[in-house]
């Protein structure tokens, strides 16, 4: 119940980044610090709950990355030389999309 609980959360998450994004260019999302922070703290919040699933759950899906994203989590926390914006658009574009569908598929197959 509990991973189950923290896919829909990492879902939820991930989602309300897709909407935030919908239609906009790399330089509209520089240009918006509203909208380059709300999707830089809802992807801290991605990686604080992918550190949160249980060691077996984790292992049974090898296709999320979870320590990838809590190490993203961790950049974008202690604020390493600056969030890099380039980065986080890239992963907004390109893995964002493959893991909102990864995290489907689990909520959809896991009991």
């Amino acid at each position: 119940m509990k991973n189950e609980m923290i896919v829909r959360k990492l879902s939820a998450y991930a989602e309300k980044i897709t909407v935030y994004c919908e239609g906009v260019t790399y330089e509209q999302f520089c240009a918006d610090s509203k909208l380059a922070e709300a999707c830089v703290f809802n992807l801290g919040q991605i990686g604080e709950l992918a550190n949160r699933v249980d060691d077996t759950f984790a292992k049974a899906h090898p296709e999320i990355p979870w320590r990838n994203i809590y190490g993203l989590r961790n950049r974008i926390i202690h604020d390493y030389e600056g969030v890099n914006f380039l980065l986080i658009w890239q992963i907004i574009r390109d893995d964002l999309p493959v893991l909102k569908e990864q995290l489907n598929r689990i909520v959809e197959t896991d009991p």
